[in-house]
């Protein structure tokens, strides 16, 4: 998941929220796909119904299932995410890219095996998991990754 705006406060009575961007464009939410928000530790799916930006780093968002004054204040202070599928960009299968865990070359990426819930990289006949938690940095311009590998994986 990747934190895409903050939810400032609520504006007006019929639950519409004021978000503060984080390095996304208000064109970069789709409404044919979900956005996330946190509760008890598990992200939760809603759907944006519109969207009308204020500025290049605000918007005023109407959220599926959020039509009261309430049920938007509920949502002050917290994150929307979007599924790293749903970033606004194409997806990348890291093709061709160099994977170093940490300071270590491992090799250069044959593909992605996107198993459900567990993508992995193809890096010669070895399968690297890909998640968010072993990212260390990726640079777009140079295609390259760097994860931190459990030991015993490679």
């Amino acid at each position: 998941m990747l934190p895409a705006a903050k939810i400032l406060k609520s504006n007006g009575t019929e639950g519409d929220i004021l978000i503060g961007l984080l390095d996304f464009d208000a064109s970069d939410f789709k409404t044919e796909e979900p956005v996330f928000i946190e509760f008890d530790g598990l992200p939760v799916p809603f759907f944006i119904e519109s969207i009308t930006p204020k500025g290049t780093s605000r918007a005023i968002v109407h959220l599926t299932d959020t039509d009261s004054l309430a049920d938007a204040e509920e949502l002050v202070g917290r994150q929307i995410l979007l599924d790293a599928e749903y970033d606004g960009e194409e997806e990348d299968d890291f093709t061709g890219w160099t994977l170093y865990d940490g300071a270590r070359l491992v090799g250069t990426i044959d593909g992605l095996e996107d198993i459900p819930g567990n993508p992995c990289l193809i890096v010669g006949d070895v399968l690297v998991p890909l998640h968010e938690d072993l990212v260390q940095s990726i640079d777009r311009d140079a295609r390259i990754i760097v994860l931190s590998v459990p030991e015993g994986l490679l």
